[in-house]
């Protein structure tokens, strides 16, 4: 029943390990002194404000992509924007929270 809801809903569970597994990429879309300030090893820093001029890059990795910000506002558009340019995206939410489900 929950699972039905889910997809009615339009949410459904991510396994971001199986993800990372799999060879998708993290892009922090946070700004570059936020990124300093902290940021999971593996990611890449894709401002937001910058990551339209960086869509034709991203896709050509043909890889999954993850996005991470501060708290999943910023992340949830850079996610839009990159679904819409066809590339298989998901957003990841705050990157300290996302760090914990790696690591949990």
């Amino acid at each position: 029943m929950f699972k039905f809801l889910e997809k009615l809903l339009g949410k459904t569970s991510v396994n971001y390990r199986q993800l990372l597994r799999q060879g998708a990429i993290i892009i922090d879309v946070r700004t570059p002194a936020e990124y300093r300030e902290g940021h999971i090893k593996e990611s890449i820093n894709i401002p937001l404000d910058t990551i339209r001029s960086k869509v034709q890059e991203i896709k050509s990795k043909n890889k999954p992509v993850i996005t991470v910000c501060r708290s999943g506002n910023r992340s949830a558009v850079a996610k839009s924007i990159l679904k819409s340019a066809g590339i298989e995206a998901y957003n990841g939410g705050g990157w300290q929270s996302l760090l914990a489900k790696l690591n949990g």
